[in-house]
């Protein structure tokens, strides 16, 4: 079962938050008015010391409330680490690369409800982002392809937008090795460019038929670079603007799975 860490780290901060405060608000003036009595009656320093000390619990929540406060903060409003989990967004992205995500790019959202406060941005054509699509309560990271208007079609893995071919070249051919099987598969690997944006797709040899879509408003239609081994708009639908949880911005580190150290060859800016 997959964790909601912004739901749990909400919750924390809400929790903690609260102890210290009904402690300072209640139970500390208790505490000062007992001590104070008890200096009267002429207790020694220490047994004062011991009437005005906190529990354990609000010890700990005044400890750690600053710290997941700042953490909440950081996360929800500036920046965000996402690990790439899947083949989807090969040559760009690799399993294992650790990106870095602008939360404040799009806009300011409120956590665990992604409600939008602050408008800054909205996504462009070309962007890597990640979001949560409709689904599934996991966050994806797929390119932008379509934005609110536009009409996607896809014909012989050729991209059209609003009518305007994308520009290919070839880069390279090889052949990829399928898991458990001596088969090969032969890939070509382009560069795809449309406004302005070039980045690298994977191309297989089988053909998908012809198909079309019009974007509605507050939707995203999102593409892998892994073309024929991404599940995306093409099978799920559309993302909905309601659900964005950021622009990927970086690659700041890479692991491959199991015991491998990490490295940082792959660090870059995403274009």
């Amino acid at each position: 079962m997959d964790i909601n860490f912004p739901l749990v780290l909400t919750w924390a901060v809400f929790v903690t938050g609260l102890l210290w405060g009904l402690d300072r608000v209640l139970l500390l003036p208790r505490r000062r008015a007992a001590a104070s009595r008890a200096a009267s009656a002429g207790a020694t320093i220490d047994a004062q010391a011991e009437i005005l000390r906190e529990s354990v619990l609000v010890d700990y929540a005044r400890s750690f409330f600053p710290v997941l406060l700042v953490v909440l903060l950081v996360r929800s409003f500036l920046a965000e680490p996402y690990q790439i989990p899947s083949e989807s967004m090969v040559p760009t992205l690799e399993v294992g690369d650790f990106v870095l995500v602008n939360k404040y790019a799009y806009g300011l959202r409120l956590p665990v409800t992604g409600t939008r406060i602050l408008e800054v941005g909205s996504p462009e054509r070309g962007d890597v982002m990640v979001f949560v699509p409709p689904h599934d309560p996991r966050a994806f990271i797929k390119r932008v392809i379509g934005v609110p208007g536009d009409h996607i079609r896809i014909e012989n893995d050729v991209l059209f937008i609003n009518g305007e071919r994308s520009e290919y070249r070839l880069e390279r051919e090889f052949e990829l090795a399928l898991p458990n099987s001596v088969r090969r598969l032969p890939v070509r690997e382009y560069t795809e460019s449309f406004d302005g944006v070039t980045h690298r797709v994977f191309r297989y040899p089988f053909r998908e038929p012809a198909r079309e879509w019009q974007v509605p408003e507050g939707s995203y239609f999102m593409v892998g670079d892994n073309r024929g081994r991404s599940e995306d708009s093409r099978v799920w639908g559309f993302a909905s603007e309601n659900n964005i949880v950021g622009k990927a911005v970086a690659i700041w580190i890479h692991k491959e799975p199991g015991f491998h150290l990490p490295s940082f060859e792959r660090n870059r800016w995403l274009d």
